[in-house]
């Protein structure tokens, strides 16, 4: 685990092999939402020893419908984010979608994520990288692992070295998306830890009936090819009751089913690292 990583977790014991989880609901919806999600997620971690991120998005802004909800306003959001993560004792990230937000983000929040369709904004970049704060560019889906390079290089020379990129999958037709591991291993020849959006990645976007799509049942094949293929993190969107969510319903997976599959990436990892 790079120096970026061992301060983010420097408050949490966990396993130095393991990889690290990205994970909470798609939105801040609620306070009892995000003191439920964490409280659950934190103690699976602490038992399987994986270093944890809690995330969720103070607001959304890039929506299929026009009704699509956003967020409960941007400040309570990002303080309810906060005391969670002080609650717990976690880090927490989410989204910023403009380089006039990040000042106000990086007050409550410790990673900066980039949205996909972002991830080229050369002003959000430098914005976000001039918090100091750890910033996480998500791939974007019409961009190969190597052309990543290039988001890397402009926080670097924006004075900061602490970078995460995440792959997230890569358009395919008009309404689907698919994973091409060979970006995992292109992305950390950038010499930055790489994580797999397992839940974004099985989106299906941009549907006729303006809410998107997904395939959920497949979260836990992309996440174990992930930790086959060296990825040194994951991020898992997940809620109670995903059919009830308001924003990604149809991607994240179900709180209740989180604790399985980590068990089992947990026994892949440790052969992975054997190997």
């Amino acid at each position: 685990m790079n120096k970026t990583l061992q301060s983010l977790f420097s408050n949490q014991s966990y396993d130095p092999d393991n990889f690290f989880l990205i994970a909470g609901p798609c939105v801040v919806e609620s306070e009892a939402l995000l003191l439920e999600v964490a409280e659950k997620v934190s103690g699976i971690c602490r038992r399987l020893e994986i270093p944890y991120v809690f995330k969720a998005s103070y607001r959304k802004a890039n929506r299929t419908s026009l009704s699509s909800f956003t967020g409960i306003g941007d400040e309570k959001a990002l303080q309810l984010l906060r005391a969670t993560g002080d609650k717990f004792n976690l880090p927490v990230t989410s989204d910023v979608h403009a380089h006039d937000e990040c000042a106000l983000a990086a007050k409550y929040i410790d990673i900066l994520q980039i949205p996909a369709f972002l991830c080229r904004q050369t002003d959000l970049l430098i914005a976000a990288a001039e918090t100091g704060k750890i910033v996480n560019v998500k791939k974007g889906q019409f961009l190969s692992g190597p052309s990543m390079k290039f988001a890397v290089e402009k926080i670097q020379n924006a004075g900061n070295e602490n970078i995460i990129l995440t792959e997230r999958g890569t358009t395919f037709g008009y309404q689907d998306l698919v994973v091409d591991y060979r970006n995992i291993p292109w992305m950390q020849a950038h010499g930055v830890p790489v994580v797999m959006d397992c839940t974004h990645s099985l989106q299906q976007p941009n549907q006729t009936s303006g809410i998107t799509g997904g395939n959920p049942e497949l979260i836990g094949t992309i996440a174990k090819a992930a930790i086959a293929a060296g990825a040194n993190g994951l991020f898992i969107e997940t809620h109670p009751d995903p059919a009830r969510a308001l924003s990604d319903g149809a991607n994240m997976l179900r709180l209740d089913l989180l604790e399985g599959l980590l068990e089992q990436l947990v026994k892949l990892r440790k052969a992975v690292v054997s190997l």
